[in-house]
């Protein structure tokens, strides 16, 4: 019985996981003000074999490795879209806190008033199906929108390279993912 109860569990959960539109919430092209940004990749974030979130990355050349994206002063998005009612609003904040702690590499102090600040956006709640989007723009910074709603900006370029590197830097969260995004 056991035997057969687990793959039923886990075929519900990927199921569940296919419910948003793939293709609504990872265009292959996305205009930022004039610039088109066209879609490296998209990855899925998975633990204990569950999928928690899918990360789609957005750049003006998508022949760029991760280094590049990571360090460039370019328009670059990041969306993150929850296909896990699993996920709340703690267990992000401590999921992203680890993230900054790693790609800092212990050192997250130089910039821990921008990190409060974006950890704020998650306070509100996590829920399955929501989209946040991590916009950097050269002159104006990163600005955090959730489904659409745009929640806070946070300037400076050493904001960026951290948050970036929390999925595309040389120790990422999920070096699967980060496969994932730069496959092509």
């Amino acid at each position: 019985m056991k035997k057969l109860l687990i793959p039923i569990i886990l075929a519900f959960f990927s199921l569940n996981a296919m419910s948003q539109n793939k293709t609504e919430v990872f265009p292959k092209n996305l205009k930022i003000e004039n610039q088109e940004l066209h879609l490296k990749g998209t990855g899925t974030r998975v633990k204990l074999w569950m999928d928690m979130y899918t990360l789609g990355l957005f750049v003006s050349n998508t022949k760029q490795d991760a280094d590049l994206v990571v360090s460039n002063n370019e328009t670059a998005v990041i969306r993150l879209s929850i296909i896990s009612g699993l996920i709340t609003a703690e267990k992000m904040d401590k999921a992203i806190r680890e993230g900054f702690e790693k790609s800092t590499q212990g050192n997250p102090e130089a910039i821990q008033n921008e990190i409060e600040a974006f950890l704020n956006v998650f306070k509100q709640g996590v829920e399955k199906e929501d989209l946040f989007q991590f916009t950097y723009q050269p002159e104006a910074g990163t600005s955090i929108s959730k489904n659409g709603e745009q929640l806070t900006h946070i300037k400076g370029l050493a904001f960026k390279k951290a948050l970036w590197s929390i999925w595309l830097g040389k120790n990422p969260v999920d070096k699967k993912l980060k496969a994932q995004l730069f496959k092509n």
